[in-house]
């Protein structure tokens, strides 16, 4: 298999402790540049864990998909996640990928040609997907737009569309052409509900049906995510979509930096959970890596993490609430895409500066292996956690906090 950028990529079954993981990019290729190999190959299994204490392997791709990174100038992965054995059930095999690209045209075109030049350049990242064989596909967090929540203007909702609208009849017929499920996470206009926006992912079935939506559950405040002047908190709970390929989720961004929120996903019985995002390196970098892999750890299920990349301008600078000078620029979001599994491997990340389609086969098997393994499940203590939530709800809540009484007194 030839990589998108002309260098020579990883042969079917060589180790994928050679590539780089979101995060841990730098540090990776200092690693191998100074340690021997045997030294490298423990420091990768480290950094990327073992898949059935195995390195995760790289898988080739049919030609057509090459050619179509190579033509388009994308970056393209696959990589394999295998699960152990069994003797009463048949493995149950399924082919995923993630898209993450940057806007096309300056923010200061108009929308209908923002929004058409991404739907091209999409257009060839799906047809590589199709040509892989992928089986569910996720997109980035508002695909169909740049990521304009951070000027507060509200013009940038006229990007938002109804869940049946233009992108999703788009997408339809690229589920049906491939039968391929696919997640869309569009800026939404609830046209039933006073044309009140929410950042939403549509999930489209294979034979082109729309299954269900999910809304955004968490809206951050920090920095440039003004996100609340343009949507608020979803009102979908955790829905989980079962399809023809299995059980998925879909954690939209910000959400993954809360726990419960992943737990929750895992309570209705995901065995795959998107987290289609928008986010910058000075923000989250550090946590990218850690945060989906850990979910992946602790509710035994499969994740997708995908991130946008390159930097957007805005024709408007704007001020945040750090107190920093106003900009025109968000920051670079960072790309990095990547699949993290229940066994505490992942794979290496699409690149932090191109286009990329990453894909991974996974035996959805190896979810219900990790549980009986680690028992996360039947240990916890739900019922404990339930009664302090409930408590802390009170107004009235104190904290157990159970103070020294000698605390002030003297030596």
């Amino acid at each position: 298999m030839a990589s998108s950028n002309g260098k020579p990529a990883q042969e079917e079954g060589k180790p994928a402790a050679e590539g780089s993981i979101g995060g841990y990019e730098s540090l990776h290729r200092l690693l191998e540049a100074n340690l021997s190999p045997d030294l490298f190959q423990e420091a990768s299994r480290l950094l990327l864990g073992l898949n059935c204490a195995r390195h995760l392997e790289a898988i080739s791709l049919p030609e057509a998909t090459t050619t179509l990174a190579e033509t388009h100038s994308f970056d393209v992965q696959a990589f394999r996640f295998s699960a152990d054995k069994e003797f009463l059930r048949q493995p149950r095999l399924v082919r995923v990928g993630l898209i993450q690209n940057s806007i096309v045209v300056p923010t200061t075109c108009h929308f209908a040609d923002q929004k058409k030049a991404i739907m091209d350049k999409i257009k060839s990242i799906i047809n590589a997907a199709g040509a892989s064989g992928v089986n569910i596909l996720c997109l980035q967090e508002a695909w169909t737009m740049p990521f304009a929540f951070c000027t507060r203007e509200k013009k940038w909702c006229e990007f938002a569309e109804p869940v049946d609208g233009e992108s999703t009849q788009f997408l339809q017929e690229f589920a049906r052409k491939y039968n391929m499920v696919i997640v869309s996470p569009i800026l939404e206009r609830d046209v039933n509900h006073g044309e009140t926006i929410w950042n939403t992912a549509v999930i489209i079935g294979n034979n082109g049906n729309i299954i269900g939506i999910h809304r955004k559950n968490h809206i951050p405040r920090v920095g440039d995510f003004n996100e609340s002047t343009y949507y608020m908190e979803g009102n979908t709970g955790h829905p989980v979509f079962e399809t023809a390929y299995g059980k998925i989720g879909v954690n939209i961004c910000y959400g993954r930096h809360h726990p419960l929120n992943w737990l929750a996903f895992g309570l209705n019985g995901a065995e795959i959970v998107f987290n289609p995002s928008a986010t910058v390196g000075e923000l989250s970098e550090p946590m990218w890596p850690i945060e989906a892999r850990n979910a992946a750890i602790a509710n035994s299920y499969f994740v997708g993490s995908i991130n946008r990349v390159g930097t957007e301008v805005f024709p408007n600078p704007f001020t945040s609430g750090d107190g920093k000078p106003q900009h025109a620029d968000f920051g670079h979001f960072y790309g990095s895409s990547h699949f993290s599994a229940p066994d505490a491997s992942c794979t290496p990340s699409l690149s932090r500066y191109r286009d990329g389609l990453i894909i991974s086969d996974m035996d959805l098997n190896l979810c219900r292996q990790i549980k009986d393994k680690w028992a996360f499940r039947m240990t916890a203590r739900y019922e404990m956690y339930a009664s302090l939530l409930s408590e802390y709800l009170k107004p009235d809540f104190k904290p157990q906090v159970i103070v020294d009484p000698l605390i002030n007194k003297r030596a």
